[in-house]
């Protein structure tokens, strides 16, 4: 479902005189205020061990439950790309990373308690020193390394993630 479907009241005064104003944002009627929806903001780690196998996780949870994904995930309020990056790769992983190193962007649509949820989802190449202690945890339920010749895009389920590798394939 898409939020403009979603939004039916005007968060600032309540009026139900909350009108699309364009493809981004809704207008109140009544105060004027205008809601924009903008893109939020999510993190997600390439990180490669000394044997060059790629780190990979499993989804405990929806969406796309059961398909691989990369570690990462949303960037809290107050809190940089590269803190919400180190935070949730110890969160899911229980390693620590440090020095995690822009890669590139991709546009996304997660969907959230049914709702459609614009993302940003950015890539950090990430590394390691230390294996010792990694568990999954969080919202993951396996972790495993594979080898670029074993990896199959198609077993990623959310679409941007599974572009990245795809990309990261590549090079």
């Amino acid at each position: 479902m898409n939020p403009f479907d979603v939004f039916k009241y005007c968060p600032k005064c309540g009026s139900i005189h909350f009108v699309e104003n364009d493809f981004k944002s809704k207008k109140c009627k009544d105060c004027g205020f205008v809601y924009y929806f903008n893109s939020a903001a999510s993190t997600a780690a390439f990180i490669v061990g000394k044997d060059g196998k790629l780190l990979v996780a499993r989804r405990a949870k929806e969406p796309a439950k059961g398909t691989l994904d990369l570690p990462g995930g949303f960037v809290d309020m107050r809190e940089t790309a590269e803190e919400a990056i180190i935070r949730e790769v110890k969160e899911e992983t229980g390693l620590v990373i440090s020095s995690p190193q822009y890669l590139f962007s991709l546009p996304n649509i997660y969907i959230f308690s049914k709702l459609e949820v614009h993302t940003l989802d950015i890539y950090y190449k990430c590394e390691i020193e230390d294996i010792t202690g990694i568990c999954a945890g969080d919202d993951v339920s396996e972790l495993c390394f594979l080898d670029k010749k074993d990896i199959n895009p198609d077993e990623f389920g959310l679409m941007s993630i599974r572009q990245a590798i795809k990309y990261w394939l590549s090079i």
